[in-house]
């Protein structure tokens, strides 16, 4: 298992040994002491899995206060484009955002900590999107940021995105409160 650091301080690219043969294939997708060496030390308490169809865009999703949390993404089945936007107050990378294609081919996983807002994009005609979350959902933590915000400039790689209503009713970046501090 392989834990590669990215260019924004904290999100951490976890690449599994993947063991194929004649029946599929095998790997591990969590193993606390692995995560820990690799810089991952951290309690799961919440696992979420989402469907969505070709297209669908889901976030940009955080929650705030005692209920930030972290997430261990990955993809179990299809194709996606992953989002994370730095959204910690005096951070160096302050409202960059990393993008990373996850897929059911590469097995990959983001580490998300919590100071981030996250999304996600469907590339392929589904996914099943998998991710372990370090404290529970709380809807009167939970924030969002509008998708298409022109002051972060993400390519979501989608023509016609497929939006829920409560998502196009997020804040623009510009707004949102001061919940993280680096």
């Amino acid at each position: 298992m392989e834990f590669e650091k990215t260019f924004i301080e904290g999100l951490i690219l976890v690449k599994p040994d993947v063991y194929p043969d004649d029946r599929g294939y095998f790997f591990e997708s969590f193993n606390k002491k692995k995560f820990s060496d690799g810089g991952i030390n951290q309690t799961f308490i919440q696992d979420n899995i989402s469907k969505s169809v070709k297209g669908t865009i889901r976030g940009l999703h955080y929650q705030a206060g005692k209920y930030a949390q972290g997430k261990l993404c990955s993809i179990v089945i299809g194709k996606v484009l992953d989002i994370a936007v730095d959204i910690r107050f005096g951070s160096p990378t302050f409202g960059k955002y990393f993008a990373i294609e996850l897929s059911e081919e590469n097995n990959n996983q983001l580490w998300i900590p919590p100071g981030f807002a996250h999304g996600f994009s469907v590339l392929s005609n589904s996914a099943i999107f998998n991710y372990k979350c370090t404290a529970l959902y709380n809807k009167e933590s939970e924030r969002a940021i509008l998708y298409n915000d022109s002051d972060l400039k993400i390519d979501w790689k989608i023509n016609n995105p497929i939006v829920s209503a409560k998502d196009l009713k997020a804040k623009r970046f510009k707004d949102i409160e001061k919940d993280f501090k680096f």
